[in-house]
């Protein structure tokens, strides 16, 4: 095998060589034969609906031998296709008195619907029931698109010409165009049409965030309410950390977070810690118990109940992860003060969901608010929570450092009172919340949406409306 010693090296002039014209050309042929489809599609589209015509969302009601057995109603639809079953009332007063097919048509809220019927819905829904159909503007219902491969009856009015017809001078300009991109292409090369693309491709991006944006918020919204609603998804997890809790045999193992779905149960312990059968290792830090897998049962739990060294625990959801699943957190492990930076808004809703959380599980705890950095987004406290006014700069006792050049660890404590700071505290603030939260304090827990120097956790949050925990190594949606 030759090393290239000895060989000249050849300084002549390099020409471009053949291949790289050809795959140029190749793309941008490619880039305008899909906008040529897309041109006929639109052009195809337009044809299709009348002029004057108007699409609306409908959802057409099954026949329950198509759906498990299970026919259809007003709470149903309204859950499947805009997530909140109160809304049932918008679909009926949009469909309230239209004669259906078979003449039937709904009077009341509680009418049992008809396979068959087209039921009109508001125009932010969505899901694999929602249908688009043409609104006739008569009193019938609307009128849907015929299914993929069936053709109407003749003689009903409703045929429609599939022919596409291309006028000269819009067959001449597409033609130009091509001859244009090939001259270009072979001019540029292919990483400036590449180039051009991706600006493009960013453009139409850009166009799209705002819906993008619309409905990530939506989603958390939704999922606001399914937290407010899921009692059983807090009960089974207080019983999962029953199943770690210290016995007379083996001390406590500390859970980190967990997760409860329908298919079972996930908990982060510590990479030194292990869990018994019938959990299984998902990783160094996750372990996995199937549902249908009965988990250990605590001496003095009563068959369920948290024990009573439990009642430490504060557990939280902190939002949902990749799969849709509620993630839990144990705020009484925070040992001072949590500190929620990046996206203002978003580090906001962290904060507001662990308020909301707490307020279910534990009504009456004591929260004063804070007020740090003035562009800090306002807070909201739950009402069933017990707001303090704020502390005056007399009470406070800034508390002696350790002298020690590293803090200790962080050890797990009752969660006595919440310290929020709206914003990144100032120089009041910080002795405020080093006086109730740091050590030597009076034991209370921090939420800060801002930047906390003395903070023991740290999360971060993007404009998707996620949180960062590094720690755990998690990405959640964060509720809003």
């Amino acid at each position: 095998m030759s090393n290239g010693a000895g060989q000249v090296p050849d300084h002549r002039p390099r020409t471009v060589t053949a291949h790289r014209i050809p795959q140029a050309l190749l793309f941008a042929l490619t880039t305008l034969l899909a906008a040529f489809l897309v041109a006929i599609g639109a052009a195809g589209s337009a044809k299709a609906v009348a002029p004057g015509d108007d699409l609306i969302k409908v959802f057409v009601v099954q026949d329950p031998a198509q759906t498990g057995g299970q026919l259809a109603t007003l709470q149903s639809i309204a859950v499947a296709t805009l997530g909140d079953a109160a809304r049932a009332e918008e679909i009926f007063d949009l469909n309230r008195g239209l004669t259906q097919k078979d003449g039937g048509a709904l009077s009341s809220l509680g009418d049992q619907l008809h396979p068959g019927w087209i039921l009109r819905l508001p125009k932010d829904a969505s899901g694999p029931g929602v249908q688009l159909a043409t609104d006739t503007g008569g009193q019938g219902s609307a009128s849907t698109p015929p299914a993929s491969g069936s053709t109407a009856p003749p003689g009903t009015g409703d045929e429609q010409s599939t022919m596409l017809t291309i006028p000269l001078a819009a067959a001449v300009a597409i033609l130009g165009a091509i001859l244009l991109a090939l001259v270009t292409a072979g001019i540029v090369g292919r990483r400036k049409v590449r180039a051009g693309y991706a600006v493009v491709r960013r453009g139409l991006h850009k166009l799209g965030e705002p819906a993008r944006r619309r409905r990530r918020l939506a989603h958390r919204q939704a999922t606001s309410r399914w937290f407010d609603a899921d009692v059983d998804a807090v009960r089974r997890a207080y019983g999962t950390l029953g199943e770690f809790a210290a016995t007379g045999r083996e001390p406590e193992r500390p859970v980190h977070a967990l997760s409860v779905d329908d298919a079972g149960v996930t908990v982060w312990l510590s990479a030194s810690d292990a869990a018994d059968a019938p959990w299984t290792s998902i990783d160094s830090t996750r372990w996995r118990r199937p549902a249908a897998a009965p988990g250990r049962q605590v001496p003095g739990d009563g068959g369920g109940t948290s024990p009573a060294d439990l009642s430490t625990a504060c557990l939280v959801r902190a939002g949902t992860d990749a799969d849709g699943r509620p993630v839990f957190v144990d705020l009484s492990r925070l040992d001072g003060v949590l500190s929620v930076t990046g996206e203002k808004v978003v580090a906001r809703d962290v904060v507001q969901n662990l308020l909301a959380e707490i307020a279910r599980t534990r009504p009456g705890t004591s929260v004063t608010v804070l007020r740090g950095t003035a562009d800090a987004p306002p807070l909201a406290v739950p009402p069933s929570l017990q707001q303090l006014p704020q502390v005056t700069p007399q009470t406070v006792a800034v508390p002696v450092p350790a002298q020690a050049t590293v803090r200790g660890a962080a050890v797990r404590r009752p969660l006595r009172g919440l310290v929020v700071v709206a914003g990144t505290p100032g120089s009041r603030e910080a002795a405020e919340l080093a006086a109730l939260c740091g050590p030597g304090g009076a034991g209370w827990t921090g939420l800060v949406y801002g930047e906390a120097q003395d903070a023991h956790w740290r999360w971060y949050t993007d404009g998707d409306g996620r949180v960062d925990i590094p720690v755990l190594d998690l990405k959640l949606t964060v509720p809003a």
